[in-house]
């Protein structure tokens, strides 16, 4: 398998046998990883090569610098709210990023701390397993930014956590700590901080290490219940398209580079 392609990753071996996948998206500015055009496309199409790749048992996704990602940068945004030609492809993207972590046969660990955000947030709440330092800080964005929570949250929110939860936090844009995250269901485990990436590698070990039709198929079962919510999925993710054509998306990206709070 040529990973070279991938230009937004640090991509190295660790693990039984090398057969852990370690996947560090990249800091931009040595700051927060975020997806441009490139990164986007980069985030949606790895799952499909470790799923093919037999090397592969097990892949560990988790971000450099100062948190775990930090969603779309503001020019991709600017250009899908002005070109009808990127918002196609970007939705394409989009929809192709959950369903390809879903179905990916391999286990996928999640390790976040600092702010987690955006498509990055995509894969580490869809992981098999999701581990957040108690400081992280998860926050769906797109309401500030003035377009629909599709993405992920309708596929997977309200299962993880309730309805109750997940329009608290959705609608009204608010952060979840690590430690949080873990008392509601929305991920997996919290640790300490300084135990994210041990406690991260040795679940993916273990994983590496077991029976691998055994491992894969209960993960392939257990994403029916995410399979049967993919039309709720799907409208989610038109609507929140259909609002990057709208005027909303223009004030949220003003008020994110302005740093202000916006008024819609």
């Amino acid at each position: 398998m040529d990973y070279s392609r991938y230009k937004t990753f640090n991509l190295t071996r660790r693990g039984p046998d090398d057969s852990v996948l370690d996947i560090q998206m990249k800091a931009q500015n040595g700051k927060l990883p975020t997806a441009g055009h490139d990164g986007h496309w980069e985030l949606c199409e790895i799952w499909r090569d470790v799923s093919a790749d037999d090397s592969v048992r097990c892949a560990v996704l988790r971000g450099e610098g100062m948190g775990f990602s930090g969603g779309g940068d503001l020019a991709l945004v600017q250009d899908m709210a002005s070109d009808f030609a990127v918002r196609t492809r970007v939705w394409k993207e989009a929809r192709d990023l959950v369903y390809n972590v879903i179905n990916c046969d391999k286990p996928i660990v999640s390790a976040m701390h600092g702010p987690a955000v955006g498509a990055g947030l995509v894969a580490g709440l869809l992981a098999d397993i999701s581990i957040a330092a108690k400081s992280a800080k998860i926050v769906d964005g797109h309401t500030r930014l003035g377009v629909a929570a599709g993405d992920h949250a309708a596929i997977v929110w309200p299962l993880l956590c309730g309805m109750a939860k997940a329009k608290y936090y959705l609608m009204l844009c608010e952060p979840v700590s690590g430690e949080e995250a873990e008392r509601i269901g929305l991920v997996s485990l919290a640790v300490d901080d300084d135990q994210l990436l041990p406690k991260a590698y040795e679940v993916a070990d273990k994983l590496a290490s077991g029976s691998q039709t055994a491992i894969r198929w209960t993960k392939y079962s257990l994403n029916n219940w995410l399979r049967q919510a993919g039309p709720a999925f799907d409208t989610s993710l038109a609507l929140e398209f259909m609002g990057f054509g709208g005027p909303d998306v223009h004030e949220g990206v003003a008020s994110l580079r302005e740093r202000r709070a916006p008024k819609f």
